[in-house]
């Protein structure tokens, strides 16, 4: 152990008791994580563009003292200790030390030069890619995207692998999924959906032009307020700002902030994108106080994740029940702008389902086909069977072939999220089985709550959040998605449940 644990863990006073130093030691490195996303959180929010590079060192020494926090020596020897006493321990803390030691397994497999790196460069990729987009210029970025890559492939082999190189960089983002698992998954769900595609494209298309007009931003601001509270987002505990991409950050147990975005002439992308990450934050906000401070206190998976923010934007979002309470309201907000738009005339509107061009504005339904694009993707630059120089045009034939659209610019092609530029390869697979997962739950929460929508439809949304607070947010890290998903609903992981759900929406006119 370093001269520096070794003072800091001394300032603690410890008894000797091994379990309580290795949590002091994992307690110094989920404070440098969250002092980290701080610093992430600044740089989307406020920071201003010269203070890049140095910003870049920043996070690469925080996520570097991280890092060597994980894989310190001492870590390992008190693993050992904790793991030779006769009676190992149970309960919470035995699944503290199961999931600290794959920590710890992981965290020593990875030099702490490319730690450094991938931070570094994901900081100045995330720049780089803000500019190309704005100028519509792939080839800028194409020199970030091949070192990210090259960076993850590394990272892959440190971290090994069962298959196939992206199934490291799956696993950190979903642990205990492989890429097969998730392959054989959306191999049903793309079958089960292009039917359902073609059949709603054979009708009339609803009418969305009363969304077309001018909604003031200050407007739009107070409704996601509003909302979001309304939801139970603590803003004691968070606040709501604006970002280039909508995401939520953990800063601490009791400092979860989210950001979105606002387009005076696309009101419900503000509002819908608020309401996702409002998911996202109550999920951290829900996580046991007795998890506090440990590498348990987060969500499980991201899939886990984005079945929470996806079923409170899309799946209550989106209802029937919810608009037929807050339409008044954002009547009285607009009411030039919505004169005359009945519910049903609205609620059609936002669930209107047409083949687009940019993943976080596509509806529901076709949703998941541009996250199985990126999953395929993303499996062929890593594996090196893509040069980076020939995504673009594959991404185009894979909008063609899946959606039937072709990207008219990089912009609103290739360019268009994010995730790439930080690094986050693995991480846009957790985007569709978010929704695979959150039909599962909500079909058990329909259960357990018969009288759900019309509870919805009263504006009362306590009763969700207290079901899942008790089904997922508390257990933090505790158990698995797939342990998870079992408990609540009996069974494994099944896309058959969301097309069911989808089919009897769209295809029956059965929505909520």
């Amino acid at each position: 152990m370093s001269d520096q644990e070794q003072g800091s863990l001394g300032e603690r006073g410890l008894s000797g008791d091994p379990l309580e130093e290795l949590k002091a030691l994992d307690r110094e490195a989920r404070l440098l994580e969250h002092s980290g996303a701080v610093l992430s959180w600044d740089q989307e929010v406020y920071m201003p563009p010269a203070a890049l590079d140095e910003r870049a060192d920043q996070l690469a020494l925080l996520q570097s003292l991280a890092h060597q926090r994980d894989r310190s020596p001492r870590v390992g020897e008190l693993l050992e200790q904790i793991r030779a006493e006769e009676a190992a321990p149970e309960g919470l803390e035995g699944i503290f030390l199961r999931e600290k030691h794959r920590s710890y397994q992981r965290s020593c497999r990875v030099p702490d030069r490319l730690v450094r790196d991938l931070a570094r460069t994901a900081s100045q990729g995330q720049n780089a890619w803000v500019a190309a987009r704005a100028e519509n210029d792939y080839e800028r970025f194409m020199p970030w995207l091949e070192r990210l890559i090259g960076l993850n492939r590394e990272l892959a082999e440190h971290l090994g692998y069962r298959d196939c190189p992206y199934d490291a960089l799956l696993d950190q983002y979903e642990p205990y999924t492989s890429t097969a698992e998730v392959a054989g998954v959306f191999r049903d769900l793309r079958e089960g959906l292009v039917p359902l595609v073609r059949r709603i494209a054979s009708r009339p298309v609803p009418d969305q032009s009363f969304l077309r007009k001018s909604f003031p931003l200050e407007g739009q601001k107070q409704l996601s307020r509003e909302v979001m509270v309304a939801l139970g987002y603590d803003l004691d505990r968070g606040r709501l700002d604006s970002s280039a991409h909508p995401f939520t950050t953990t800063l601490g147990n009791r400092d979860v902030r989210i950001t979105t975005r606002f387009d005076e002439r696309a009101p419900e992308s503000g509002l819908f994108s608020t309401i996702h990450e409002t998911g996202h934050a109550l999920y951290e906000l829900g996580v046991a106080e007795e998890l506090a401070g440990t590498l348990l206190a987060e969500g499980t998976s991201l899939g886990i994740h984005e079945s929470q923010s996806r079923m409170w934007e899309n799946m209550i979002g989106r209802s029937r029940a919810f608009w037929s309470h807050w339409l008044p309201r954002m009547r009285e907000i607009f009411p030039d702008q919505l004169e005359g738009v009945s519910l049903e005339h609205f609620y059609r509107g936002i669930n209107r389902v047409e083949p687009s061009l940019i993943r976080v504005e596509a509806d529901e339904v076709t949703y998941s086909l541009h996250v199985i694009l990126r999953f395929e993707l993303e499996q062929a630059l890593i594996s090196g069977d893509l040069p980076v120089k020939d995504l673009p045009d594959a991404w185009n034939r894979g909008m063609k072939d899946l959606l039937g659209v072709e990207p008219r610019d990089y912009s609103s092609g290739v360019l268009q999220d994010v995730h790439w530029s930080m690094g986050a390869f693995g991480y846009f697979p957790t985007y569709a089985l978010g929704n695979l997962y959150a039909a599962q739950f909500l079909r058990a929460l329909e259960k357990d709550l018969p009288d759900l929508w019309e509870g919805v439809a009263r504006g009362e949304y306590a009763p969700i959040l207290d079901w899942l607070r008790r089904a997922i947010h508390r257990h933090g890290k505790c158990r698995s998605a797939g342990e998870l998903v079992r408990e609540i609903t009996g069974g494994p992981l099944d896309s058959a449940v969301f097309l069911d759900y989808l089919w009897k929406k769209y295809d029956e006119d059965q929505g909520r």
